[in-house]
């Protein structure tokens, strides 16, 4: 950011290169429309470009980044409730590129990869009946790999608030899986 404030267009492409993807899986899994997510992405890419001027290097820049994208994405959301059209035809993910189905190697059965696929849609499923702030918090934090400190800046909360908002969405996540026979799936990634 320092370098494109300072009038180095390369160092544009650098942040859409580093930043674009984890975005985009972000915004995917909030909004669970691949339409959505893209231009989600690309406005929350633009407005960074066009507001380089009130980035101050006092924080984490990722957490600036995904309070902008956190704030078109809410929004849009707002825009989308008003739009009657929007509310009539719901397009959902087809599931492509799901953190779970890049973790299939070459070596797994395709009952393990159907396995995954079925695990990635459910959870995608009870994601979405979390609340807003539970569900952000946790997607960013294991989707888009957003430390706590930075999830927390994002969602202009304190960490303290941002590590309560994700025990609550584990815990959620945790009773709705057990409901479905699925036991402690998180228990080995508690960070």
């Amino acid at each position: 950011m320092i370098r494109l404030q300072g009038g180095d267009r390369a160092a544009f492409d650098e942040l859409v290169s580093r930043h674009s993807g984890p975005l985009f899986g972000f915004f995917l899994k909030n909004t669970r429309s691949r339409p959505l997510a893209e231009d989600l992405t690309q406005d929350t890419l633009l407005k960074v470009y066009r507001k380089n001027w009130d980035y101050l290097p006092t924080g984490r820049f990722r957490g600036w980044l995904y309070r902008i994208g956190r704030n078109l994405m809410i929004d849009a959301a707002r825009r989308s409730r008003r739009d009657a059209l929007v509310r009539s035809v719901r397009v959902d993910a087809d599931g492509e590129g799901s953190p779970l189905d890049r973790i299939a190697g070459d070596g797994d059965s395709p009952d393990d990869i159907a396995e995954r696929r079925l695990f990635a849609e459910l959870v995608d499923e009870l994601l979405a009946e979390l609340p807003d702030d539970q569900r952000e918090t946790f997607t960013l934090h294991h989707f888009a790999h957003v430390p706590l400190p930075e999830v927390g800046q994002a969602m202009s909360v304190s960490t303290s608030t941002a590590k309560s908002r994700l025990r609550l969405a584990r815990e959620k996540l945790r009773a709705k899986l057990a409901d479905r026979g699925i036991r402690d799936p998180f228990a080995a990634d508690e960070s």
